[in-house]
């Protein structure tokens, strides 16, 4: 079993930044993909972006990726997303997961709060 851990959320203005991070722990060999996903008060869960765990390869949704940065650090068993130019609308509960190759994402950290004052 994976277990994830976020952190890095907090209180900040608008246009400020923030760099959150995932920790993996357990049987980390088994991830393919892991994931950012958010969820503001109210509204469905949002993807945000994601990334193939032993290769280069990353996908960012439209609606951030001029501002937002998905990395890793695979030895560290880290995942990272650096948010610049923080907006209102981006306060939400931030949740970092992980799949198998085939499946959905089937492990879900217990999330981290980023709240933008403007």
């Amino acid at each position: 079993q994976v277990q994830l851990v976020e952190s890095g959320g907090r209180l900040v203005q608008a246009g400020g930044s923030l760099k959150l991070s995932c920790a993996a722990s357990g049987r980390t060999f088994n991830i393919y993909r892991m994931a950012w996903f958010r969820q503001a008060l109210g509204k469905e869960r949002e993807f945000v972006a994601a990334t193939i765990w032993n290769v280069e390869r990353t996908v960012v949704a439209d609606s951030v990726k001029d501002r937002f940065t998905i990395s890793k650090n695979t030895a560290a068993n880290t995942m990272y997303l650096q948010m610049n130019n923080l907006r209102a609308e981006d306060t939400a509960v931030y949740y970092c997961a992980a799949r198998h190759r085939t499946g959905d994402y089937a492990v879900w950290g217990q999330g981290t709060q980023v709240t933008v004052s403007s």
